[in-house]
C-alpha cells in the first residue's frame, strides 16, 4: 500500500504530482517537437522505420512486460490485447468509411493530397495508444510522489526520458500521414495532456487505479502494435531497393537501440 505520510501537506504532495506531471507532459512535447520539425521533416518517409523500431520495442520491451509482470490473470490480460487489436482494426474501418464517404463522394473538388491530410487514421490511431500511455504514466508519477519526494523525481525523470522518443515517433506518423505541424502539435499535445488526468486520478484513487495499470497499458500496446504491423510496415515493404532495404533495418534497429538504451538508463541507480 502507497503511504502519503511523507514530509508536507497534502496539497504540497497534490502540487508536486501535477507539476511533474505538466514538465513530463509539455517539455516532452516541446523538445520532441524541435526534433521532429527541424531536423527530421526532411527525412520523413525515411524516420517511418525509426518509428517502428520504437513503437514495437515500446509494446515488447516496456508495455507487455510491465503489464503482464503483475499479478493479474494472464489470460486476460491476452483477451484484452486479442479485444484491442480487432477494436483498432474496426476503428480504422470506421474512420475510413466515413472519410470516403465525407471526402471522395461528397461533390466538391479538392485539392491533390488533402485527402491524405483529412485522413491521418494511422497517426489518429498512435495518439490513442499514446493517450493510454500516458494516462498510466501519470499514475506512476502519482504513487512514486506519495510514496517519497525523491522517488517521486526519480520516477518523473526515467518517464521523460522515455516520452521523449515516443513523442518523436507520434510526430513521425502523423507528418508521414500528411497533417500540417500545427495540428500534429496540437494533437500530440492533447495526447499528453492525458498524464495530468492520471496524476490527478492516480492521487485520489491511488489504489483502485494501480490495479486498472496493467489492463491501461495492454490497450496501449495494442494500438501501438496494431499501427506497426497494419499501416507502417507495409509501407516501408513497398521499397524493392537493396538500399532501402539496408537503411530500414538500420533505422528499425537504432529505433530499439534507443528504447533499450533509455530503458537501462533509467533503471540505472
Amino acid at each position: 500500500m502507497v503511504s502519503r505520510a511523507f514530509p508536507g501537506s497534502i496539497i504540497t504532495s497534490l502540487f508536486l504530482i501535477l507539476l511533474a506531471a505538466i514538465i513530463v507532459g509539455v517539455a516532452s512535447v516541446a523538445i520532441a517537437a524541435l526534433l521532429s520539425f527541424r531536423l527530421l521533416a526532411r527525412f520523413v518517409e525515411k524516420m517511418v522505420s525509426f518509428s517502428i523500431g520504437i513503437l514495437l520495442a515500446t509494446t515488447f520491451l516496456h508495455l507487455l512486460p510491465e503489464a503482464f509482470h503483475s499479478n493479474h490473470e494472464v489470460n486476460q490480460l491476452f483477451a484484452l490485447m486479442f479485444a484491442g487489436i480487432l477494436g483498432f482494426f474496426f476503428l480504422e474501418k470506421v474512420a475510413l468509411y466515413r472519410h470516403s464517404h465525407h471526402f471522395e463522394g461528397d461533390g466538391h473538388h479538392h485539392e491533390h493530397g488533402r485527402d491524405k491530410q483529412e485522413a491521418g487514421h494511422g497517426g489518429a490511431l498512435v495518439l490513442v495508444g499514446s493517450a493510454f500511455h500516458n494516462f498510466s504514466d501519470g499514475i506512476l508519477i502519482a504513487g512514486a510522489f506519495l510514496a517519497g519526494p525523491w522517488v517521486g523525481l526519480t520516477a518523473t525523470l526515467s518517464i521523460f526520458t522515455h516520452e521523449i522518443p515516443h513523442k518523436i515517433s507520434d510526430f513521425i506518423v502523423l507528418l508521414h500521414a500528411g497533417v500540417g505541424r500545427r495540428r500534429a502539435m496540437i494533437y500530440a499535445t492533447i495526447s499528453s495532456v492525458c498524464i495530468i488526468f492520471g496524476g490527478l486520478t492516480g492521487y485520489f484513487l491511488l489504489q483502485d487505479m494501480m490495479d486498472w495499470i496493467p489492463y491501461v497499458l495492454v490497450i496501449a500496446a495494442s494500438s501501438f502494435l496494431y499501427i506497426s504491423l497494419s499501416d507502417l510496415i507495409p509501407q516501408v515493404q513497398k521499397g524493392t531497393r537493396l538500399g532501402d532495404a539496408l537503411s530500414q533495418a538500420v533505422l528499425i534497429a537504432l529505433g530499439i537501440l534507443v528504447v533499450i538504451g533509455l530503458h537501462y538508463f533509467s533503471d540505472t541507480p
